[in-house]
């Protein structure tokens, strides 16, 4: 059976995808926009992305670094941190739910 993964990439939130990627060091768009495809899947438009990057400096998750070159490359903060940590552990509880679920109705896992 041929996997379907590609075709969830579009419900995938944007904002969570994009502190993921920061939360290993400072990038510029594009950058984050290669990285996110790299580790997800996901190949995001550059409107997407910068929408999501707007939202979340708005919420002070991420930050502009000052830089000399044209690209701005951005930084998750420690509140960015924090919701990206609480974010993976609600991830974690919902796939194991899922899992345990599938495992007792269907008997597999």
């Amino acid at each position: 059976m041929a996997r379907r993964t590609r075709e969830l990439g579009r419900f995938t939130d944007v904002a969570l995808l994009v502190l993921i990627s920061l939360a290993e060091g400072q990038k510029h768009g594009y950058r984050m926009i290669n990285d996110i495809e790299a580790f997800s899947g996901t190949s995001l438009e550059p409107g997407t992305l910068y929408g999501a990057l707007m939202r979340l400096e708005e919420r002070g998750w991420i930050e502009a670094v000052e830089s000399a070159e044209r690209r701005k490359p951005y930084r998750i903060t420690e509140g960015g941190r924090e919701a990206l940590r609480e974010q993976l552990a609600t991830l974690r509880r919902i796939e194991q739910a899922g899992a345990e679920r599938v495992r007792i109705v269907w008997g597999t896992a």
